[in-house]
């Protein structure tokens, strides 16, 4: 599939002039007008300041910012033109918020080498997303390796291991991270994700699972984990009560997993070199632990916001657009701020969807497909709010013919370049290299996705539904070179990720944020015209699933 993409690359400079007469992506200016005479820059830059602000207290669902919040986008929704579904701009999206409080506030391990006292949210985070007020978990602790069974890759961490009554210590990422000839290298499958290795626990019926951090192979830092797991953690509540889950879901530090192998007598070393390499046996550590927990439960209604251009011909066929609203609310404070902003994740995805809708809505033409607007909630506990769309679809799934979703669009200089991710996945590679011709820019197959990228974000729901997906945005061949290194001179490079400095500011360049929301609405505008399905590539595991609806 590689080759495909590359061969496709090549043709660029003898396709860029036949898109460019067609595309309205040619000489693309914010400037252009609108009949409420506001610029798409303005419109921009307005939402994500007022949704990025104090007033909406970082948009945790299930509180009464989630209220604000999902109103503020149905008034713009339909102040923009967008039309309600069935009679509403809402879907509800029925959630569990569960509070884990661990008694004592400590997890104590005892050991055949000594013993070990954790303190909880420094060393040590657990919760649980099962419906019981309270548990109590006698386990002994076992490491197995990734915590991978992956037939395809011939690999199987829980080969002969019964995990009944074990808390599994598990690395995350995936082999490939460590050697490229396993998996597929530097790029993370779902099988490096924390939620897949939960989900194999829970499948395998572990006690608990307990991943090692470690900064790089995570992608992000400690005080991350920390963020996400301070307040009530949110899940979409089974019949079951989440019983399928596992009861107790974790992240140890690299430091503290060290000290763990110490009291166990096994070499941390050893443990964690022979776990890299295939054929890994699952090690007993031979340390016990007892975790009682008292939890807070509440169950509530979040809701997704959901408007609708309707179509002409094809109007029963969907492109969709998504951005999720939330973001992490109020946690610990960092410099004396708590409030956890999200201007950038994901303000700024919800902005630009109000800038593809109003484009949509004032072209002298409906498209012949309907386009979707859809901002779903509760994506930074998990893509929630899109794994409930994707169960209880409001247009059906195999009508759907993409999903081009918008996440941290917020900061971002207008580049030369176009960064393809998961390229050869699917023909929408083609829609990419082309549109992004029409803006004049070269589209660049990403190298390496050690971060999983495809993997944290809601349009990995709709690909695990069989609906293609887009990842591309602009990469680092800046226009002008020169302001960037002028504007880090002055205002410096910050990791705002998940931290209460993820704060819009009038000195933002936007200049690429709106580039790469031209992009995907030149290949959404494309798409609903043309009436071509994109097929996803063979070898790729959507397929099956597209191909079964």
């Amino acid at each position: 599939m590689r080759k495909k993409v590359l061969a496709l690359l090549a043709l660029i400079p003898f396709i860029a002039a036949e898109i460019e007469a067609q595309s309205p992506l040619a000489g693309q200016s914010t400037e252009s007008s609108f009949k409420d005479g506001v610029t798409d820059e303005q419109l921009f830059r307005d939402n994500t300041r007022e949704l990025g602000s104090d007033k909406y207290a970082g948009r945790m669902p299930l509180t009464k910012y989630d209220d604000m919040t999902v109103k503020y986008i149905a008034d713009k929704y339909k102040e923009i033109g967008l039309q309600p579904v069935n009679g509403s701009y809402f879907q509800d999206v029925p959630l569990l918020a569960v509070k884990t409080n661990i008694k004592g506030n400590a997890v104590n391990l005892k050991g055949k080498k000594g013993k070990l006292t954790l303190k909880y949210m420094d060393d040590i985070v657990i919760w649980t997303l099962r419906a019981e007020k309270k548990q109590k978990i006698n386990a002994e602790l076992v490491f197995a390796g990734f915590g991978i069974n992956a037939p395809e890759y011939g690999w199987n961490d829980y080969e002969g291991l019964d995990v009944k009554g074990k808390i599994v210590v598990c690395l995350i990422n995936d082999p490939g991270y460590y050697d490229d000839n396993l998996f597929r290298g530097k790029y993370m499958t779902y099988y490096g994700r924390w939620t897949y290795k939960f989900e194999e626990a829970g499948r395998q019926g572990a006690a608990g699972i307990l991943l090692i951090h470690d900064t790089e192979p995570a992608s992000y830092g400690w005080s991350v984990v920390q963020n996400g797991r301070q307040n009530a953690v949110l899940t979409l509540l089974s019949p079951t009560g989440n019983k399928e889950n596992v009861p107790l879901n974790g992240w140890i530090t690299g430091e503290s997993a060290k000290k763990l192998f110490e009291i166990s007598g096994v070499s941390y070393e050893n443990a964690i070199s022979s776990a890299k390499k295939k054929g890994f046996k699952y090690i007993p550590l031979g340390v016990t632990t007892t975790i009682e927990t008292n939890n807070d439960l509440t169950e509530g209604v979040s809701k997704n916001v959901v408007g609708i251009l309707p179509g002409t011909d094809l109007k029963d066929e969907y492109i969709i657009y998504t951005a999720h609203w939330d973001h992490i609310g109020i946690g610990a404070p960092v410099d004396g701020d708590s409030i956890y902003n999200g201007a950038d994740d994901n303000a700024s995805g919800v902005a630009g969807l109000f800038v593809l809708a109003r484009r949509f809505v004032q072209l002298p033409e409906r498209p012949r497909r309907s386009i979707v607007f859809l901002s779903v909630t509760a994506e930074e506990q998990g893509l929630l709010g899109s794994e409930y769309y994707v169960q209880h679809p409001l247009f059906p799934l195999n009508k759907t013919v993409i999903d081009l979703n918008m996440d941290v669009y917020g900061h971002k200089p207008a580049s030369h370049d176009v960064i393809l991710d998961a390229a050869g996945d699917s023909e929408t590679d083609k829609y990419v290299i082309e549109t992004a011709a029409a803006q004049g820019r070269v589209v660049k197959i990403a190298k390496a996705s050690t971060a999983g990228g495809y993997f944290r974000s809601d349009h990995f729901n709709f690909a695990k539904g069989g609906v293609p997906v887009v990842l591309a945005k602009g990469g680092g061949d800046y226009i002008n070179p020169e302001a960037v290194k002028a504007h880090i001179a002055k205002y410096g490079v910050l990791n705002t990720y998940h931290q209460p400095s993820d704060e819009y500011h009038d000195w933002w360049d936007v200049s690429g944020s709106l580039q790469d929301v031209y992009l995907l609405y030149g290949i959404g505008l494309r798409l609903a015209n043309d009436g071509y399905f994109p097929k996803w590539n063979e070898g790729i595991p959507y397929k099956t699933i597209r191909e079964a609806k």
